[in-house]
């Protein structure tokens, strides 16, 4: 065995080395590296956390408290045929301030803003908003009564109930039809019953051919129809898409066959009344015979063939078309210059015309004319 002198400079390094001795590089403390994972883990948390909250506030105001949502409700409102609580939507009623300074009339009515008259909604979809002077204009879409629409309300700020906004319409929602029916004073929208009687300022003593106002709903579809025992109409569709918007209508009916069927009866009695005057030019009547002899005994008269009734429109009431007749007379007749008699059993054919007027009452004044 080989000694190694230690006394020698380079002993040491000529040692063998044991493997237990290299030298090692003390580890990082554990604490520290787990207490960055968990700051970051709560700043991702907290990252996420707030863009949860942002995308929930706004869902939420997109949802409930956005001019849209306030559209929305009313348009829900109107889907329910809750018409008392959509007018109640801050802004949607309307005074006569408000009509007259639109140009609308002052003294339309209210008839129309109620359940019954309203039609169904469905299929509401916002199509966006547009912000202008403090203003927002929603423009929607919908389907009403079956028919497709579009229309935009002006929405403007009212308040706040906490950090939530409020809003009202900035334009009243509702619109006017002016309403002319010609041959009747009752109609129907959308199956509620109306007299223009009712609804107009002037009540009974309303001219028959001067428009009724009415409020409406925008959106809405209304279907405008005559159904008397009169008159009737196949009806109009008037959809409301337009707030403060005046939409005219004029609707024309037709007699009914049961209203012909009444006039032609009573003409027939007016005349076969007339017949029964003896005389050659019966008073008030649409038919005689002149002659320039004298007559022996009173003529007899009869109605050889009845008048075919029709009936025209004629504005709010109805004329009886010209049409012919024909009466029968029997008389003796005696000649002033040589006395000689003639036996005269002839037709007499003749026209008849006329007018039917309904009166505040719901009778009709018949008037038969000669035609001419």
């Amino acid at each position: 065995m080989e000694e190694v002198d230690a006394t020698r400079p380079d002993a040491a390094a000529s040692l063998p080395v044991a493997p237990d001795a290299a030298p090692t590089t003390p580890p990082a403390p554990k604490r520290s590296r787990r207490l960055a994972f968990d700051l970051t883990a709560l700043a991702v948390v907290g990252i996420l956390l707030v863009g949860a909250l942002g995308a929930t506030g706004a869902v939420l105001y997109q949802n409930l408290y956005s001019p849209s949502a306030f559209v929305v409700r009313y348009l829900d409102l109107l889907t329910q045929g809750r018409a008392a609580d959509a007018l109640a939507q801050a802004g949607a009623s309307v005074d006569s301030a408000t009509l007259a300074k639109a140009g609308l009339p002052t003294d339309a009515s209210e008839a129309l803003l109620r359940r019954t008259a309203l039609a169904p909604l469905s299929d509401v979809t916002v199509l966006g908003e547009q912000e202008h002077d403090g203003v927002v204009d929603v423009t929607v879409s919908y389907t009403a009564g079956g028919y497709p629409g579009t229309s935009t309300f002006r929405i403007e700020r009212a308040g706040w109930i906490g950090v939530a906004p409020t809003w009202r319409f900035a334009q009243s929602p509702l619109a006017i039809i002016d309403l002319t029916v010609r041959g009747a004073t009752q109609f129907t929208v959308n199956g509620f019953e109306v007299d223009t009687r009712q609804v107009s300022p002037d009540q009974l003593d309303a001219d028959p051919l001067e428009p009724v106002a009415l409020l409406v709903f925008s959106p809405g579809l209304y279907s405008i129809s005559v159904d008397t025992a009169i008159s009737t109409s196949a009806g109009v569709a008037v959809l409301s898409d337009t707030p403060l918007a005046d939409i005219p209508v004029d609707l024309q009916t037709q007699p009914t066959e049961q209203f012909t069927a009444v006039v032609q009866e009573q003409v027939e009695s007016f005349l076969t009344t007339c017949a029964t005057q003896q005389v050659l030019q019966p008073t008030g009547c649409p038919f005689g015979l002149e002659v320039r002899n004298r007559i022996v005994g009173p003529p007899v008269w009869s109605i050889a063939q009845q008048p075919t009734i029709t009936l025209d429109p004629d504005g709010a009431q109805w004329t009886i078309q010209r049409t012919q007749a024909v009466a029968h007379i029997v008389v003796d007749i005696q000649s002033i210059y040589d006395g000689s008699i003639r036996h005269v059993d002839e037709d007499v054919p003749f026209s008849v015309g006329g007018s039917v007027t309904i009166l505040p009452d719901g009778t009709a004044s018949i008037v038969v004319s000669d035609g001419g």
